[in-house]
């Protein structure tokens, strides 16, 4: 709202169309053992509409503590981007798909994005 009180333009259409006033996006992270296995976990991810988008990071080489001893690997990050609302789902679904024991799933809230992505993000992950 603006200082008159009134809706913005873009609000107002918001509104018109089901857009929340505030959309919520998730950027999650998601380490997977190699390519293949990432590209397949994204492509279900998309294709069931629990993510817009999932961007493959391949490179990492993670340092972590598993069974009591420090562990290292070579590793795909997976960038995840979905609504608030279907993260529930995506959260159950990640472990079906994925080969670890104890798959990494961390979300953080974008605090802004670009209005039209993140409208984006919501009518992408929006179920049919």
């Amino acid at each position: 709202m603006g200082r008159s009180g009134r809706l913005s333009r873009a609000a107002q259409r918001d509104r018109r169309v089901g857009y929340p006033m505030r959309v919520t996006v998730l950027l999650c992270f998601c380490a997977c053992p190699d390519a293949p296995t990432a590209a397949r976990i994204a492509e279900a991810l998309v294709a069931e509409r629990l993510a817009a988008c999932a961007s493959a990071l391949p490179g990492m080489r993670s340092t972590y503590r598993w069974q009591g001893a420090v562990q290292h690997a070579d590793e795909v990050l997976l960038l995840i981007k979905t609504s608030a609302g279907r993260y529930p789902a995506l959260q159950a679904r990640l472990p079906q798909l994925h080969p670890y024991e104890l798959p990494e799933l961390l979300a953080v809230e974008a605090g802004t994005g670009l209005p039209d992505y993140l409208r984006w993000v919501a009518d992408a992950t929006r179920p049919d």
